[in-house]
């Protein structure tokens, strides 16, 4: 099993409820496809270091997860660079 970080940033200007949907979404992105999240954080709001699509901070997530293959990861990925309420996403592979 090979294990993952996934840190992903949701916009600002979506209410609560629509970010509660947005990371739950994801989460079963993640599992439908095969992957076990092991933790998950929610970081809370916080000042982006620099603009990104003229939005100055995000609600920052982070999974801890593992997965037998990248089906999960890469599904993950496409989903999120094509989603417009996650500003960013950043894909770690852990090295044990």
């Amino acid at each position: 099993m090979r294990q993952y970080e996934i840190m992903f940033i949701v916009k600002p200007t979506l209410s609560e409820e629509d970010i509660k949907n947005v990371v739950v979404n994801f989460e079963n992105i993640l599992t439908s496809n095969g992957a076990k999240i092991l933790d998950k954080q929610d970081m809370g709001q916080k000042e982006l270091a620099y603009e990104i699509k003229k939005m100055k901070s995000g609600y920052y997530y982070l999974f801890t997860l593992e997965a037998n293959d990248d089906k999960a990861i890469k599904e993950f990925d496409r989903l999120a660079l094509i989603n417009g309420d996650i500003i960013r996403h950043l894909i770690t592979k852990i090295e044990n």
